[in-house]
């Protein structure tokens, strides 16, 4: 396993993380992802032990708490050798306090994800969304105060747009309060608008990228191929609509890259399409999930996948699209990129 910084921070991830969002089973979504129950979790949490993956994400909202409570009962006495990361902000009930980022309910939430994982601290914490609602103080000084009463040890964000990150990038430093080290983020082939403006922010400010959905919402499992109906048993006859939108042309374009990778290497395109992400700028830890052990170690699998410089190339052009405003009208010209130095090509 391969051990990385996460932005400016002294904490360290490993390449690979798991993400416990089929943990529980409860609900329309996250009923069709998976329904994994403690002991299925344990051997899982052995598999991963075992590769060295130490990071395991859930969040409130998988599950209606299950996947925390799953999770937590399957890492039982072994507190002591993972990372736990879950995440709080998205509604969990029908009233206003039942959302946002607010002192009140954050307080709540940390202590209701402490109570299910059966821990004392969580370390790393990360808002899953901005709110918009809350000024930015109140949400940064909340959860300053958990991290000095030692029920936190970082701090992370997911889903916030560039100003919203800087935003409260900013009022952490102007306020000398705890600042976030990680953006959980969607990026994978066929989901690359991260590049844009989120991984400069995140180099510029040091803020390390951990990816999740990184096979493209299930479109990159190398079961989905040009002119033929989505798999039985997929889960995208059921959370397609939940998920990223992708364009056909764009996904087949990726597709067909990554089998001609696969068919050079011997790997099979999964692994392929996260052993990419890998080798991206600012990419902490990729998050992978499994409803199997099957599935688990061939994601773990990416992690012996050594890619060339001419076959990133071919999966880099395949999943190009064009920028948005405004860096399209400049992306073009070759003089730019000496006023804007990209970080990919």
């Amino acid at each position: 396993m391969e051990y990385r910084r996460t932005g400016a921070s002294g904490l360290v991830l490993p390449a690979l993380g798991f993400g416990a969002g089929t943990f529980g089973g409860r609900g329309e979504l996250f009923g069709a992802w998976g329904d994994t129950d403690v002991a299925q979790a344990r051997r899982l949490v052995d598999i991963c032990l075992d590769a060295g993956v130490t990071l395991f994400d859930t969040a409130d909202v998988y599950s209606d708490g299950a996947s925390e409570e799953v999770l937590g009962a399957a890492l039982r006495g072994r507190r002591d050798k993972v990372l736990l990361s879950t995440k709080a902000g998205l509604p969990t009930g029908p009233d206003l306090t039942d959302a946002g980022s607010g002192r009140a309910r954050l307080v709540r939430a940390v202590e209701a994800a402490l109570r299910r994982l059966d821990v004392e601290h969580i370390d790393l914490f990360q808002l899953h969304a901005f709110d918009a609602h809350t000024p930015v103080e109140e949400t940064l000084t909340a959860l300053d105060d958990l991290v000095r009463a030692g029920k936190i040890r970082y701090l992370g964000a997911s889903n916030f747009a560039g100003w919203q990150l800087m935003k409260s990038l900013a009022a952490a430093d102007r306020n000398g309060l705890t600042r976030f080290v990680a953006h959980q983020v969607y990026y994978s082939l066929v989901g690359r608008d991260y590049e844009w403006e989120l991984m400069p922010l995140g180099h510029d400010q040091g803020v390390g990228a951990l990816v999740w959905s990184p096979l493209g919402w299930g479109r990159l499992t190398g079961r989905i191929r040009r002119g033929t109906p989505i798999p039985d048993g997929s889960r995208l006859h059921r959370t397609a609509a939940a998920g990223p939108p992708v364009e056909e042309e764009l996904l087949y374009r990726v597709v067909d890259a990554l089998d001609e990778v696969a068919a050079e290497t011997g790997h099979p395109v999964p692994q392929i399409a996260l052993a990419w992400l890998l080798t991206r700028p600012t990419v902490t830890s990729v998050i992978v999930g499994a409803r199997d052990e099957r599935q688990l170690r061939q994601n773990l699998g990416a992690l012996e996948v050594a890619l060339t410089p001419d076959q990133l190339r071919r999966l880099d052009a395949a999943s190009a699209t064009v920028p948005p405003y405004p860096r399209y009208p400049y992306h073009r010209l070759p003089d730019f990129a000496r006023l804007d130095p990209p970080l990919v090509a």
